[in-house]
């Protein structure tokens, strides 16, 4: 019964769209029909409103981050659970027919509660990938790709194997990114549509 607790708490949690949340409540629309129709910081971000995107960033990363403190204290063998709940609610929210985000903040909130070095490496490479090459997909990617090999590395293994499925989707939910970026066509941060 814990685990279908933790699952449950971790979905509820991660599938609070805030981006659309924060956008409504600041009079700038439906996210839904702005840019690429996505929930996250990075579609927020084409509203021309650097607060609310910044908003949504921290707010689906403490998601993440709340899931697993919060199941860690309630049913500690189940926190791991809870965090892959909390992911799968951001992408998969049932409110949103189950179009949600690509998951990239909420995982970094998870990275930090599951084993905060490989949090801090998620960080480290998110930031220093989006400064470099203003690509948030690239960034994105990089840092999910980053976090399971840190936990691992550091013999975090549970974590290690939850960050890897967490990152598999995340290779998943930017499929479309993938595309444009092997066409050429990927947009940067702050960049013109073509």
């Amino acid at each position: 019964m814990e685990w279908i607790l933790a699952l449950a708490l971790g979905y509820a949690l991660g599938s609070v769209p805030f981006g659309i949340i924060i956008t409504r409540l600041a009079g700038a629309g439906d996210l839904r029909s702005i840019g690429s129709g996505n929930i996250g910081a990075t579609n927020v971000l084409r509203t021309g409103r650097k607060g609310l995107a910044a908003a949504t960033l921290l707010l689906d990363l403490l998601k993440g981050l709340a899931a697993v403190l919060i199941a860690a204290q309630v049913w500690p063998d189940w926190s791991w659970l809870a965090a892959l709940g909390a992911f799968l609610g951001h992408c998969f929210p049932i409110w949103l027919k189950f179009r949600g985000g690509k998951g990239v903040a909420t995982t970094a909130g998870i990275a930090f509660g599951l084993a905060w070095p490989a949090g801090l490496a998620y960080a480290a490479t998110w930031i220093g990938l989006l400064l470099a090459t203003r690509i948030s997909s690239v960034a994105g990617m990089s840092a999910a790709l980053v976090a399971p090999l840190v936990a691992l590395t550091l013999g975090e293994q549970r974590p290690a194997l939850v960050l890897a499925v967490i990152a598999a989707i995340v290779l998943f939910q930017h499929r479309e990114n993938i595309a444009r970026l092997r066409a050429g066509t990927e947009p940067k941060v702050g960049g013109k549509k073509s």
